[in-house]
Protein backbone atom coordinates (compact mmCIF):
# COMPACT_ATOMS: atom_id res chain seq x y z
CA UNK A 1 0.00 0.00 0.00
CA UNK A 2 1.42 3.84 -0.95
CA UNK A 3 2.64 5.53 2.21
CA UNK A 4 0.66 8.45 1.42
CA UNK A 5 -2.88 5.87 2.04
CA UNK A 6 -0.78 4.15 4.78
CA UNK A 7 -1.29 7.69 6.40
CA UNK A 8 -5.08 8.24 6.11
CA UNK A 9 -5.71 5.31 8.05
CA UNK A 10 -3.16 6.03 10.94
CA UNK A 11 -5.36 6.41 14.02
CA UNK A 12 -5.40 9.47 16.08
CA UNK A 13 -2.72 8.61 18.50
CA UNK A 14 -0.61 7.51 16.07
CA UNK A 15 -1.26 10.39 13.71
CA UNK A 16 0.24 12.94 16.47
CA UNK A 17 3.29 11.08 15.62
CA UNK A 18 3.35 12.33 11.82
CA UNK A 19 4.37 15.27 10.29
CA UNK A 20 2.79 17.81 7.57
CA UNK A 21 3.98 16.45 4.11
CA UNK A 22 6.29 19.12 3.75
CA UNK A 23 7.53 19.19 7.32
CA UNK A 24 10.68 17.07 9.31
CA UNK A 25 9.60 13.89 11.85
CA UNK A 26 8.22 14.89 14.64
CA UNK A 27 10.04 13.07 18.46
CA UNK A 28 7.87 9.77 18.94
CA UNK A 29 5.45 9.55 21.44
CA UNK A 30 5.50 7.05 24.31
CA UNK A 31 3.11 4.93 22.27
CA UNK A 32 5.70 4.64 19.39
CA UNK A 33 8.16 3.94 21.66
CA UNK A 34 6.56 1.44 23.14
CA UNK A 35 5.34 0.06 20.10
CA UNK A 36 9.44 0.43 19.10
CA UNK A 37 10.46 -1.42 22.46
CA UNK A 38 8.47 -4.29 21.81
CA UNK A 39 10.05 -5.24 18.51
CA UNK A 40 13.27 -3.91 19.75
CA UNK A 41 13.35 -7.00 22.65
CA UNK A 42 11.22 -9.45 21.09
CA UNK A 43 14.15 -9.45 18.42
CA UNK A 44 17.02 -11.31 20.76
CA UNK A 45 14.49 -14.02 21.21
CA UNK A 46 13.62 -14.23 17.41
CA UNK A 47 16.87 -14.19 15.94
CA UNK A 48 18.75 -15.43 18.75
CA UNK A 49 21.85 -13.59 21.24
CA UNK A 50 24.23 -13.68 19.25
CA UNK A 51 22.47 -12.16 16.11
CA UNK A 52 20.91 -9.29 18.32
CA UNK A 53 24.32 -8.02 20.34
CA UNK A 54 26.00 -8.23 16.64
CA UNK A 55 23.67 -6.79 14.80
CA UNK A 56 20.64 -5.76 16.51
CA UNK A 57 20.87 -4.22 19.62
CA UNK A 58 22.04 -0.43 17.98
CA UNK A 59 19.10 0.01 16.02
CA UNK A 60 17.65 2.77 17.77
CA UNK A 61 14.51 4.74 17.15
CA UNK A 62 14.20 8.34 15.49
CA UNK A 63 10.61 9.36 14.29
CA UNK A 64 7.31 7.98 12.59
CA UNK A 65 5.80 9.48 9.75
CA UNK A 66 2.89 7.96 7.19
CA UNK A 67 3.12 4.54 8.69
CA UNK A 68 7.19 4.54 8.38
CA UNK A 69 9.30 3.87 11.65
CA UNK A 70 12.92 5.39 11.43
CA UNK A 71 15.18 3.87 13.21
CA UNK A 72 19.09 4.50 12.96
CA UNK A 73 22.48 3.02 13.21
CA UNK A 74 26.02 3.46 13.36
CA UNK A 75 27.40 2.26 9.83
CA UNK A 76 26.78 2.12 6.77
CA UNK A 77 27.99 -1.81 6.41
CA UNK A 78 25.71 -2.35 9.61
CA UNK A 79 22.80 -0.72 7.71
CA UNK A 80 22.99 -2.48 4.75
CA UNK A 81 23.71 -5.69 6.42
CA UNK A 82 20.41 -5.69 8.36
CA UNK A 83 18.18 -4.62 5.24
CA UNK A 84 20.11 -7.36 3.70
CA UNK A 85 19.41 -10.06 5.91
CA UNK A 86 16.61 -8.85 8.92
CA UNK A 87 14.80 -5.68 7.47
CA UNK A 88 12.16 -7.84 6.16
CA UNK A 89 11.25 -9.78 9.03
CA UNK A 90 11.80 -6.63 11.61
CA UNK A 91 9.21 -4.64 9.66
CA UNK A 92 6.93 -7.11 9.96
CA UNK A 93 7.26 -7.69 13.25
CA UNK A 94 6.28 -3.79 13.68
CA UNK A 95 3.15 -4.35 11.93
CA UNK A 96 2.17 -7.16 13.72
CA UNK A 97 2.74 -5.16 16.81
CA UNK A 98 1.02 -1.89 15.27
CA UNK A 99 -0.96 -2.52 11.90
CA UNK A 100 -0.60 1.17 11.65
CA UNK A 101 3.41 0.73 11.13
CA UNK A 102 3.65 -0.14 7.86
CA UNK A 103 7.53 0.19 6.97
CA UNK A 104 10.81 0.15 8.82
CA UNK A 105 13.72 2.79 7.36
CA UNK A 106 17.24 2.39 8.81
CA UNK A 107 19.46 5.69 8.64
CA UNK A 108 22.63 5.79 9.30
CA UNK A 109 23.75 8.14 12.17
CA UNK A 110 27.59 8.27 13.08
CA UNK A 111 28.60 8.28 16.72
CA UNK A 112 24.50 6.92 17.76
CA UNK A 113 23.90 5.86 20.89
CA UNK A 114 24.99 1.85 21.26
CA UNK A 115 24.24 1.18 25.05
CA UNK A 116 20.89 2.31 26.49
CA UNK A 117 21.50 6.03 27.86
CA UNK A 118 25.04 5.91 27.16
CA UNK A 119 26.98 8.10 24.94
CA UNK A 120 30.23 5.95 23.20
CA UNK A 121 33.38 7.01 24.18
CA UNK A 122 36.10 7.80 21.95
CA UNK A 123 37.81 4.38 21.95
CA UNK A 124 33.95 3.25 21.14
CA UNK A 125 33.78 5.56 18.13
CA UNK A 126 32.22 4.32 14.37
CA UNK A 127 35.10 3.23 12.39
CA UNK A 128 33.44 6.12 9.82
CA UNK A 129 35.45 8.41 12.03
CA UNK A 130 38.54 7.47 10.87
CA UNK A 131 39.78 6.49 7.87
CA UNK A 132 39.13 2.27 7.11
CA UNK A 133 42.38 1.75 5.12
CA UNK A 134 44.51 3.21 7.62
CA UNK A 135 42.17 0.89 9.94
CA UNK A 136 43.12 -2.10 8.03
CA UNK A 137 46.86 -1.25 7.34
CA UNK A 138 47.44 -1.09 10.88
CA UNK A 139 45.84 -4.62 11.39
CA UNK A 140 47.27 -6.76 8.84
CA UNK A 141 50.55 -8.30 9.02
CA UNK A 142 53.50 -7.04 7.22
CA UNK A 143 54.10 -8.56 3.93
CA UNK A 144 58.19 -10.09 3.62
CA UNK A 145 59.83 -7.77 0.41
CA UNK A 146 61.67 -11.25 -0.14
CA UNK A 147 58.53 -13.73 -0.66
CA UNK A 148 57.75 -13.25 -4.88
CA UNK A 149 56.36 -15.02 -7.60
CA UNK A 150 60.07 -14.17 -8.53
CA UNK A 151 61.76 -15.63 -6.02
CA UNK A 152 59.14 -18.76 -5.77
CA UNK A 153 60.80 -22.08 -7.52
CA UNK A 154 58.02 -23.86 -9.26
CA UNK A 155 57.58 -28.07 -9.41
CA UNK A 156 55.73 -30.39 -9.85
CA UNK A 157 54.51 -30.62 -6.08
CA UNK A 158 53.49 -27.01 -5.84
CA UNK A 159 52.74 -26.10 -9.56
CA UNK A 160 48.91 -26.27 -8.78
CA UNK A 161 48.96 -23.80 -6.01
CA UNK A 162 51.24 -21.42 -7.59
CA UNK A 163 49.10 -20.85 -10.66
CA UNK A 164 45.49 -20.71 -8.43
CA UNK A 165 47.42 -17.85 -6.42
CA UNK A 166 48.38 -16.46 -10.16
CA UNK A 167 45.45 -16.69 -11.32
CA UNK A 168 43.89 -15.01 -8.40
CA UNK A 169 45.94 -12.00 -7.94
CA UNK A 170 46.05 -11.41 -11.80
CA UNK A 171 42.42 -11.30 -11.98
CA UNK A 172 40.28 -8.31 -12.33
CA UNK A 173 36.96 -10.41 -11.18
CA UNK A 174 37.15 -13.26 -8.62
CA UNK A 175 37.93 -16.74 -10.31
CA UNK A 176 37.30 -18.97 -7.41
CA UNK A 177 36.37 -18.20 -3.98
CA UNK A 178 37.73 -19.15 -1.44
CA UNK A 179 41.30 -19.85 -3.10
CA UNK A 180 42.66 -22.60 -0.09
CA UNK A 181 46.44 -23.42 -0.35
CA UNK A 182 47.35 -26.08 2.20
CA UNK A 183 50.69 -28.44 2.87
CA UNK A 184 53.38 -29.18 5.35
CA UNK A 185 55.19 -26.81 7.21
CA UNK A 186 57.76 -24.91 5.68
CA UNK A 187 56.80 -25.80 1.80
CA UNK A 188 55.52 -22.52 0.68
CA UNK A 189 52.45 -21.40 1.55
CA UNK A 190 53.47 -18.49 3.36
CA UNK A 191 55.37 -17.34 0.23
CA UNK A 192 52.38 -18.02 -2.07
CA UNK A 193 50.36 -15.35 0.29
CA UNK A 194 52.98 -12.39 0.33
CA UNK A 195 52.98 -13.14 -3.42
CA UNK A 196 49.58 -12.22 -3.64
CA UNK A 197 48.98 -9.91 -1.44
CA UNK A 198 52.35 -7.63 -2.76
CA UNK A 199 51.27 -8.64 -6.60
CA UNK A 200 47.40 -7.00 -5.55
CA UNK A 201 48.93 -4.56 -4.20
CA UNK A 202 50.93 -3.13 -6.96
CA UNK A 203 48.57 -4.37 -10.07
CA UNK A 204 45.04 -3.31 -7.78
CA UNK A 205 46.28 -0.18 -5.82
CA UNK A 206 42.19 0.50 -5.44
CA UNK A 207 41.62 -2.61 -3.72
CA UNK A 208 41.94 -2.85 0.13
CA UNK A 209 43.88 -6.03 1.14
CA UNK A 210 43.97 -7.39 4.44
CA UNK A 211 46.65 -10.07 5.22
CA UNK A 212 46.87 -11.68 8.88
CA UNK A 213 47.64 -15.11 10.39
CA UNK A 214 44.32 -16.76 12.29
CA UNK A 215 46.11 -16.30 15.62
CA UNK A 216 45.87 -12.83 14.72
CA UNK A 217 41.98 -12.50 13.38
CA UNK A 218 41.62 -14.94 16.82
CA UNK A 219 43.65 -11.58 19.18
CA UNK A 220 41.63 -8.87 17.06
CA UNK A 221 38.54 -10.79 17.76
CA UNK A 222 39.45 -11.20 21.74
CA UNK A 223 40.44 -7.45 21.89
CA UNK A 224 36.88 -6.42 20.42
CA UNK A 225 35.03 -8.43 22.56
CA UNK A 226 37.20 -7.51 25.83
CA UNK A 227 36.61 -3.41 24.67
CA UNK A 228 33.29 -4.01 23.93
CA UNK A 229 34.08 -3.01 20.26
CA UNK A 230 32.61 -5.48 18.33
CA UNK A 231 31.07 -3.25 15.31
CA UNK A 232 34.33 -1.64 14.47
CA UNK A 233 35.77 -5.19 14.27
CA UNK A 234 33.12 -6.00 11.37
CA UNK A 235 33.35 -3.28 9.81
CA UNK A 236 36.94 -3.38 9.16
CA UNK A 237 36.58 -7.37 8.32
CA UNK A 238 33.64 -6.97 6.06
CA UNK A 239 34.50 -3.72 4.09
CA UNK A 240 37.24 -5.40 2.39
CA UNK A 241 38.37 -6.84 -1.22
CA UNK A 242 40.89 -9.49 -0.50
CA UNK A 243 40.96 -11.02 2.58
CA UNK A 244 44.08 -13.45 3.58
CA UNK A 245 43.85 -15.54 6.31
CA UNK A 246 47.27 -17.51 7.10
CA UNK A 247 47.07 -21.15 9.10
CA UNK A 248 43.61 -21.20 9.36
CA UNK A 249 43.75 -24.70 11.52
CA UNK A 250 44.95 -22.12 14.75
CA UNK A 251 41.75 -21.12 15.00
CA UNK A 252 40.64 -25.20 15.45
CA UNK A 253 38.17 -25.48 18.84
CA UNK A 254 37.98 -21.93 19.51
CA UNK A 255 34.28 -21.50 19.04
CA UNK A 256 33.57 -17.87 19.19
CA UNK A 257 36.62 -16.64 16.61
CA UNK A 258 34.88 -19.74 14.29
CA UNK A 259 31.97 -18.26 14.84
CA UNK A 260 33.19 -14.37 13.59
CA UNK A 261 35.04 -16.22 11.35
CA UNK A 262 32.02 -17.99 9.52
CA UNK A 263 30.19 -14.77 9.23
CA UNK A 264 32.66 -12.58 8.00
CA UNK A 265 33.56 -15.31 5.31
CA UNK A 266 29.85 -15.38 4.06
CA UNK A 267 29.51 -11.13 4.31
CA UNK A 268 32.39 -11.48 2.12
CA UNK A 269 31.41 -13.83 -0.67
CA UNK A 270 27.98 -12.54 -0.91
CA UNK A 271 29.63 -9.68 -1.70
CA UNK A 272 31.68 -11.00 -4.25
CA UNK A 273 35.26 -10.74 -2.14
CA UNK A 274 38.32 -12.33 -2.91
CA UNK A 275 38.82 -15.21 0.10
CA UNK A 276 42.66 -16.97 0.20
CA UNK A 277 43.36 -19.01 2.99
CA UNK A 278 46.23 -20.97 4.24
CA UNK A 279 46.28 -24.65 6.32
CA UNK A 280 48.26 -27.19 7.01
CA UNK A 281 45.83 -29.46 5.89
CA UNK A 282 42.82 -30.51 3.67
CA UNK A 283 39.62 -28.58 4.59
CA UNK A 284 37.96 -32.10 5.37
CA UNK A 285 40.84 -33.18 7.51
CA UNK A 286 40.70 -30.22 9.61
CA UNK A 287 39.64 -31.09 13.57
CA UNK A 288 38.20 -28.49 16.32
CA UNK A 289 37.04 -26.63 13.25
CA UNK A 290 33.12 -26.44 12.64
CA UNK A 291 31.47 -28.67 10.03
CA UNK A 292 29.68 -25.92 8.57
CA UNK A 293 33.14 -23.93 8.28
CA UNK A 294 34.98 -26.86 6.81
CA UNK A 295 32.39 -27.15 4.22
CA UNK A 296 32.71 -23.47 3.44
CA UNK A 297 36.46 -23.68 3.07
CA UNK A 298 36.09 -26.09 0.54
CA UNK A 299 33.53 -24.13 -1.90
CA UNK A 300 36.09 -22.88 -3.92
CA UNK A 301 39.35 -23.93 -5.53
CA UNK A 302 41.62 -26.36 -3.20
CA UNK A 303 45.15 -26.74 -4.21
CA UNK A 304 47.63 -28.94 -2.06
CA UNK A 305 51.55 -28.37 -2.19
CA UNK A 306 53.49 -31.81 -1.89
CA UNK A 307 56.03 -32.36 0.04
CA UNK A 308 59.62 -31.53 -2.22
CA UNK A 309 61.12 -33.51 -4.75
CA UNK A 310 64.27 -33.89 -4.97
CA UNK A 311 64.43 -31.92 -7.95
CA UNK A 312 62.57 -29.10 -6.73
CA UNK A 313 64.57 -29.04 -3.37
CA UNK A 314 67.90 -28.82 -6.00
CA UNK A 315 66.74 -26.17 -7.93
CA UNK A 316 65.58 -24.38 -4.96
CA UNK A 317 69.18 -24.31 -3.79
CA UNK A 318 70.34 -23.30 -7.08
CA UNK A 319 67.64 -20.17 -6.85
CA UNK A 320 69.49 -19.37 -3.62
CA UNK A 321 72.76 -19.97 -4.62
CA UNK A 322 72.57 -17.49 -7.65
CA UNK A 323 70.86 -14.91 -4.82
CA UNK A 324 73.61 -15.15 -2.43
CA UNK A 325 76.32 -14.78 -5.18
CA UNK A 326 78.11 -17.67 -2.99
CA UNK A 327 80.94 -20.11 -4.47
CA UNK A 328 78.99 -23.37 -3.63
CA UNK A 329 80.05 -26.08 -5.60
CA UNK A 330 76.98 -28.07 -7.18
CA UNK A 331 77.92 -30.91 -5.25
CA UNK A 332 77.62 -29.77 -2.10
CA UNK A 333 73.85 -28.97 -3.07
CA UNK A 334 72.93 -31.72 -4.20
CA UNK A 335 74.44 -32.72 -1.08
CA UNK A 336 71.70 -31.00 0.64
CA UNK A 337 68.93 -31.76 -1.64
CA UNK A 338 69.40 -34.98 -1.05
CA UNK A 339 69.61 -35.08 3.12
CA UNK A 340 67.29 -32.02 3.86
CA UNK A 341 64.14 -32.95 3.02
CA UNK A 342 61.84 -31.89 5.84
CA UNK A 343 60.74 -28.82 4.58
CA UNK A 344 62.17 -25.77 2.15
CA UNK A 345 62.64 -23.41 4.92
CA UNK A 346 65.35 -25.89 6.74
CA UNK A 347 66.84 -26.49 3.20
CA UNK A 348 67.24 -22.93 2.79
CA UNK A 349 68.74 -22.87 6.41
CA UNK A 350 71.19 -24.99 6.09
CA UNK A 351 72.28 -23.54 3.36
CA UNK A 352 72.68 -19.89 4.73
CA UNK A 353 74.67 -21.81 7.42
CA UNK A 354 76.99 -23.28 5.39
CA UNK A 355 78.11 -19.74 3.48
CA UNK A 356 77.87 -17.90 6.79
CA UNK A 357 80.26 -20.26 7.97
CA UNK A 358 82.57 -19.73 4.85
CA UNK A 359 82.21 -16.64 5.16
CA UNK A 360 83.40 -15.72 8.32
CA UNK A 361 86.31 -18.68 8.72
CA UNK A 362 86.97 -17.86 5.35
CA UNK A 363 87.03 -21.17 3.71
CA UNK A 364 86.05 -23.09 0.81
CA UNK A 365 83.21 -24.33 0.66
CA UNK A 366 83.30 -27.64 -0.06
CA UNK A 367 81.20 -31.35 0.96
CA UNK A 368 83.79 -32.16 3.93
CA UNK A 369 83.14 -28.78 5.30
CA UNK A 370 79.24 -28.74 4.77
CA UNK A 371 79.13 -32.26 6.65
CA UNK A 372 80.89 -30.63 9.83
CA UNK A 373 79.15 -27.35 9.81
CA UNK A 374 75.74 -29.26 9.64
CA UNK A 375 76.59 -32.41 11.58
CA UNK A 376 74.31 -31.25 14.24
CA UNK A 377 71.66 -31.32 12.22
CA UNK A 378 72.62 -34.41 10.02
CA UNK A 379 73.37 -36.40 13.63
CA UNK A 380 69.52 -35.29 14.28
CA UNK A 381 67.82 -36.95 11.52
CA UNK A 382 70.43 -40.07 11.69
CA UNK A 383 69.82 -40.29 15.74
CA UNK A 384 66.01 -40.36 15.11
CA UNK A 385 65.31 -42.38 12.33
CA UNK A 386 66.72 -46.21 11.00
CA UNK A 387 66.09 -48.05 8.01
CA UNK A 388 63.86 -50.60 10.36
CA UNK A 389 61.89 -48.16 11.63
CA UNK A 390 60.93 -46.97 8.34
CA UNK A 391 60.08 -50.27 7.06
CA UNK A 392 58.22 -50.98 10.12
CA UNK A 393 55.97 -47.51 9.61
CA UNK A 394 55.45 -48.14 5.63
CA UNK A 395 54.57 -51.68 6.23
CA UNK A 396 51.90 -50.68 8.85
CA UNK A 397 50.89 -47.73 6.76
CA UNK A 398 49.72 -50.06 4.20
CA UNK A 399 48.62 -53.26 6.38
CA UNK A 400 51.49 -55.37 5.10
CA UNK A 401 53.78 -57.74 6.91
CA UNK A 402 57.27 -56.88 7.80
CA UNK A 403 59.19 -59.28 6.30
CA UNK A 404 57.40 -57.69 2.35
CA UNK A 405 60.05 -55.03 2.73
CA UNK A 406 62.65 -57.47 2.21
CA UNK A 407 60.65 -60.01 0.27
CA UNK A 408 61.25 -61.05 -3.53
CA UNK A 409 57.73 -60.62 -4.56
CA UNK A 410 56.97 -57.88 -6.99
CA UNK A 411 53.37 -57.37 -7.25
CA UNK A 412 52.86 -53.81 -7.28
CA UNK A 413 51.03 -54.16 -3.54
CA UNK A 414 54.21 -54.96 -2.64
CA UNK A 415 56.57 -53.33 -4.81
CA UNK A 416 55.12 -49.58 -4.18
CA UNK A 417 55.27 -49.45 -0.48
CA UNK A 418 58.96 -51.51 -0.59
CA UNK A 419 59.72 -48.67 -3.37
CA UNK A 420 58.63 -46.04 -1.24
CA UNK A 421 60.43 -47.16 2.00
CA UNK A 422 63.10 -47.10 -0.09
CA UNK A 423 63.01 -43.60 -1.01
CA UNK A 424 62.32 -42.57 2.71
CA UNK A 425 65.42 -44.06 3.41
CA UNK A 426 67.57 -42.09 1.47
CA UNK A 427 65.85 -38.81 2.40
CA UNK A 428 66.22 -39.79 5.95
CA UNK A 429 69.09 -41.51 6.35
CA UNK A 430 72.48 -41.50 5.61
CA UNK A 431 73.09 -44.67 5.08
CA UNK A 432 74.38 -45.01 1.08
CA UNK A 433 72.35 -47.19 -1.49
CA UNK A 434 74.36 -50.57 -1.03
CA UNK A 435 73.43 -50.36 2.95
CA UNK A 436 70.12 -49.43 1.92
CA UNK A 437 69.96 -52.36 -0.64
CA UNK A 438 71.20 -54.60 1.63
CA UNK A 439 68.38 -53.81 4.14
CA UNK A 440 65.97 -54.71 1.54
CA UNK A 441 66.54 -58.26 1.34
CA UNK A 442 70.14 -57.54 -0.15
CA UNK A 443 68.73 -55.77 -3.46
CA UNK A 444 71.18 -54.05 -5.81
CA UNK A 445 72.36 -49.86 -5.48
CA UNK A 446 70.79 -49.58 -8.86
CA UNK A 447 67.58 -51.09 -7.68
CA UNK A 448 67.64 -48.52 -4.78
CA UNK A 449 68.06 -45.70 -6.97
CA UNK A 450 65.23 -46.45 -9.38
CA UNK A 451 62.77 -47.01 -6.64
CA UNK A 452 64.20 -43.25 -5.58
CA UNK A 453 63.22 -41.88 -9.08
CA UNK A 454 60.46 -43.58 -9.37
CA UNK A 455 58.63 -42.25 -6.01
CA UNK A 456 59.91 -38.80 -6.90
CA UNK A 457 58.02 -39.28 -10.22
CA UNK A 458 54.90 -40.81 -8.90
CA UNK A 459 54.63 -37.87 -5.83
CA UNK A 460 54.28 -34.97 -8.76
CA UNK A 461 52.18 -36.82 -10.30
CA UNK A 462 50.04 -39.01 -8.42
CA UNK A 463 48.74 -37.38 -5.19
CA UNK A 464 47.69 -40.33 -3.30
CA UNK A 465 51.27 -41.74 -3.39
CA UNK A 466 52.40 -37.89 -2.60
CA UNK A 467 50.46 -38.51 0.77
CA UNK A 468 51.00 -41.31 1.81
CA UNK A 469 55.49 -40.45 1.80
CA UNK A 470 54.38 -37.26 3.57
CA UNK A 471 52.28 -39.18 5.85
CA UNK A 472 54.49 -41.93 6.99
CA UNK A 473 57.19 -39.11 6.59
CA UNK A 474 55.38 -37.30 9.45
CA UNK A 475 54.95 -39.93 11.53
CA UNK A 476 58.76 -40.97 11.82
CA UNK A 477 60.36 -36.97 12.32
CA UNK A 478 57.33 -36.69 14.73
Amino acid sequence: MPESQSLSKTSPDLKKNCVNLEGAPLEPTKEIKNIWNNVHAGMRKEFGEAIFRSWLKPLTLRAYYHGTMEVSVPTRFMRDWIQTHYAQRISTMCTEESPEVKRVQIVVVQNAIIEDNIEPSKNNSSIANIDLKDAIAEISSPLDPRFTFDSFVVGKPNALAHAAARRVCESANVPFNPLFIYGGVGLGKTHLMHSIAHVMAKDFPEKTVMYLSAEKFMYQFVKALRANDTMNFKEQFRSVDVLMIDDIQFIAGKESTQEEFFHTFNALVDQNKQIIISSDKAPSDLTGIDERLRSRLAWGLVADIHPSTYELRLGILQSKRAKLGADVPDSVLEFLALKVTSNIRELEGALNRIVAHADVAKQEITLETTQEVLQDLLRAHDRRITIDEIQRKVAEHYNLRLTDMHSARRARQVARPRQVAMYLSKMLTARSLPEIGRKFGGRDHTTVMHAIRKVEELMGDDAQIAQDVDVVRRALTG
